[in-house]
């Protein structure tokens, strides 16, 4: 069963929904991405019918907007619950607090904000909304100083981002504070089957341009990184997994390892993989399809996929336009120029910069030895590309 949602869906998700003819939610965005087809959408009604029949059958959805309409239709059973334990960042720390006892963590209402003493917190940390996505109002904290900066800036762009989400998926009226969590960062794709066991679709590297980056401008994959950590990652799943009693339930998971077996997981993001369908990039980088692996069952076979893609690596990267940019002033995108970064770009995908901060997403194959077009990328200003 699928339900679509803004903010975007990819041609492969489409293509996947035909193939496998699965119940879609008849909404505005899936009436919208399937027009002109054949396909035959599922009214609410029958719907939730289905779904009441076997509430363990996989349910994929490609945004968090979804999440809303789930609490209301779906919670005959468990499903609603599940995911407001992932999506509330302070409900996801107490299931693992017994995994990191010594794990700071502290929830605060946004306008109390100010009232935090810096001195009190462990810096470095970092303060974000409780309930979030896409690094909305993330702030990394290095020093006293930085902490009334970042709560000054929090305040000056609440009123900005919260129209971009609905409630459930960016809340903003609560703030988490966290130590950071050091070592290198991974967004791992996966799911659990109709036993609970999870599955990894793909594990990708998170690059940043400075220690206090946080924004989410590219992503890489490898066998290298699979080969490298799909084991610890997937025991940590395990334990996840077990704690959150999970079956037939897709997942993005953010983690940061220190490469010496100690992991930390940031967070965990439900019903979903990688979001704005980015988790697309499995399929070019080693021919993986995430939609058909969960609806089917189907897992990789990783031992294999090495051979064929060693010395590569796939990149995703982000066109974001800085928060100083008017949008509205926007008249055009110079998308050949941005496409023109790379040596091998796989796909480019406009975006609608009107309605977001963004202006489009990109998928490029880089040799492993030469990653020099993507560390352009992170310290890029791409505000050129756009005309005004």
């Amino acid at each position: 069963m699928f339900i679509l949602e803004k903010p975007y869906v990819s041609e492969l998700l489409k293509e996947t929904m035909t193939e496998l003819q699965r119940p879609v939610l008849d909404n505005n965005v899936a009436r919208q991405t399937l027009q002109n087809t054949s396909f035959k959408l599922t009214k609410a009604k029958e719907f939730i019918e289905a779904y009441s029949k076997d509430l363990w059958q996989p349910l994929y959805s490609n945004s968090e907007n979804a999440i809303d309409w789930i609490d209301n239709n779906l919670n005959i059973g468990d499903l609603p619950r599940k995911i407001r334990l992932f999506k509330d960042k302070s409900k996801f720390r107490d299931l693992v607090k017994s995994m990191y006892p010594d794990f700071f963590y502290r929830t605060v209402k946004f306008e109390k904000l100010d009232t935090i003493k810096a001195e009190e917190l462990p810096i470095p940390c970092v303060v974000k909304p409780s309930v979030g996505f896409f690094s909305l109002g993330v702030h990394m904290i290095e020093s006293v100083e930085g902490w009334l900066k970042a709560v000054q800036a929090i305040q000056s762009e609440v009123d900005n981002i919260r129209p971009l989400y609905p409630a459930k998926v960016l809340e903003l009226d609560n703030f988490i504070i966290e130590e950071c969590i050091e070592g290198e960062e991974f967004a791992v794709d996966a799911y659990y089957d109709t036993e609970g066991n999870p599955v990894i679709i793909n594990i990708l590297g998170h690059l940043f341009a400075s220690s206090d980056d946080v924004s989410d401008r590219c992503y890489i994959t490898s066998t290298e990184i699979i080969n490298k950590h799909h084991n610890e990652f997937l025991n940590l799943l395990q334990e996840i997994g077990k704690r959150a009693e999970l079956k037939n339930f897709p997942i993005h998971i953010e983690v940061r390892t220190d490469g010496r077996g100690n992991l930390g997981v940031i967070e965990v993001n439900p019903m979903r993989f990688a979001g704005w369908c980015v988790t697309d990039l499995a399929y070019y980088a080693y021919g993986i399809n995430p939609y058909k692996c969960f609806m089917e069952g189907i897992k990789p076979d990783w031992d294999k996929i090495s051979g064929c893609c060693d010395g590569k690596v796939f990149a995703m990267v982000i066109g974001e336009i800085d928060s100083a940019v008017d949008r509205s002033e926007i008249t055009s995108v110079d998308y050949d120029g941005f496409k023109a970064n790379f040596s091998k770009p796989l796909e480019l995908r406009e975006i609608d910069y009107k309605e977001y901060p963004v202006f489009a997403f990109i998928f490029a194959e880089v040799a492993a030895d030469n990653m020099d077009e993507l560390k352009k990328m992170l310290h890029a200003d791409f505000t050129k590309y756009l005309n005004f």
